[in-house]
């Protein structure tokens, strides 16, 4: 029998839309390609609001942070189109297998839409590295893997952009099972960390009704705390 879900944490409530955080392995809504699933981000939060929600962008099910909702179908089309016109900032943290070789990049390469979605539209992230580490986990014939702890900001939407563009670097996200590395996967199982390690950390925007600006910071887990400290004090402060 499949636990229930506990009540997802409230970053920002008011009468026009809502920001979560949402869990690692929660998806945002029903889809054909999550098989089997039956815990869904709207149906959940619109029985623990009492009220009906509008997704206003997607977060992949593996992926944890804020997640920007609202309580009305028209506000949800205002900030759609503000996502679309990139007026909405989206701030993530990722850890990825080896070190950069710039503490600052930009990776501008297209993506198709997904599974039936062929065709390949322009896509652009920035990455940038918060802090390195270097673990005596041997890799590929060395007696050490390195790891980067980065920020990444997505100017486009596309589909898994973040995960596949990194990828597309050969500095493959961690615990990402369709688009990662398989070893350095097993490394961090083996430090209890069994998550894939995307977070939404940040969402800034203007708000729809009263142009305020909202900005929001999700705080992150326990599994994605484990993995920061891996990095030193500095990034356990960046936790707290």
């Amino acid at each position: 029998m499949t636990e229930p879900v506990p009540a997802l944490p409230v970053l920002y409530r008011d009468t026009a839309l809502v920001v979560i955080n949402k869990p690692a392995g929660l998806a945002v809504h029903g889809s054909r390609l999550l098989g089997g699933e039956t815990e869904f981000v709207v149906e959940h939060l619109r029985d623990q609001l009492g009220q009906p929600v509008f997704p206003v962008h997607r977060l992949d099910r593996a992926t944890s942070g804020c997640l920007l909702l609202a309580l009305e179908r028209d506000i949800a089309s205002s900030l759609g189109q503000a996502m679309m016109s990139r007026e909405v900032e989206k701030t993530y943290w990722a850890i990825c297998r080896g070190w950069p070789a710039e503490s600052q990049c930009v990776v501008e390469h297209p993506l198709d839409g997904g599974p039936g979605k062929p065709e390949k539209k322009p896509a652009l992230t920035e990455f940038r590295v918060l802090a390195r580490c270097e673990l005596d986990l041997p890799s590929a014939g060395f007696p050490t893997s390195r790891y980067a702890w980065l920020e990444a900001i997505p100017h486009t939407g596309r589909f898994r952009q973040i995960r596949r563009h990194l990828k597309h670097i050969s500095h493959h996200l961690i615990g990402d099972t369709s688009h990662g590395d398989g070893r350095h996967n097993r490394h961090f199982r083996m430090l209890g960390i069994h998550r894939m390690l995307l977070h939404a950390r940040r969402l800034a925007f203007l708000h729809p009704v009263s142009g305020q600006r909202i900005e929001v910071v999700a705080p992150v887990d326990a599994e994605f705390a484990r993995a920061l400290a891996l990095f030193g004090q500095s990034a356990v402060d960046a936790v707290g």
